[in-house]
């Protein structure tokens, strides 16, 4: 495991999260309406579930567990590794959702469901962060 590439992968996880969490507007409404904010907002989730997908691969070639067979099995093999908790991974799965719509689907976004993301779950992706530095 290269830690420097995951504590680099961490910094850019961060920035996402700040950068989403900076612009997330007070309502659904405001974000359905704000193109540019949907664009900041939908680019850096997208980056962010990204991120963690990215250190989940460095950290379970580390571990020597089964590869994942989709994005969101990367989050079950960290849970069996003890890495994260069960539920943070099934919370975390549902973020890959989000980015697969994201990246093939975007003009299919529901936009209450990405601001209920901005405003209520970021602290997910936190504590995955502090989960993956406390394996370091």
């Amino acid at each position: 495991m290269d830690r420097r590439v995951i504590e680099q992968k961490l910094e850019t996880l961060r920035y996402c999260v700040n950068r989403v969490a900076d612009r997330c507007p007070g309502s659904a409404d405001i974000l359905a309406r704000d193109p540019d904010t949907q664009d900041i907002i939908a680019l850096n989730l997208s980056r962010a579930v990204q991120q963690c997908v990215d250190i989940g691969a460095h950290l379970i070639t580390s571990l020597d567990l089964p590869p994942p067979g989709t994005m969101g099995e990367t989050f079950d093999r960290l849970a069996e590794g003890k890495v994260i908790d069960s539920a943070l991974a099934d919370r975390l799965k549902k973020a890959v959702g989000f980015r697969n719509i994201a990246v093939h689907n975007y003009e299919r976004i529901n936009w209450e469901i990405v601001h209920a993301v901005c405003s209520r779950h970021l602290d997910d992706f936190r504590a995955y962060a502090r989960e993956v530095v406390a394996k370091l």
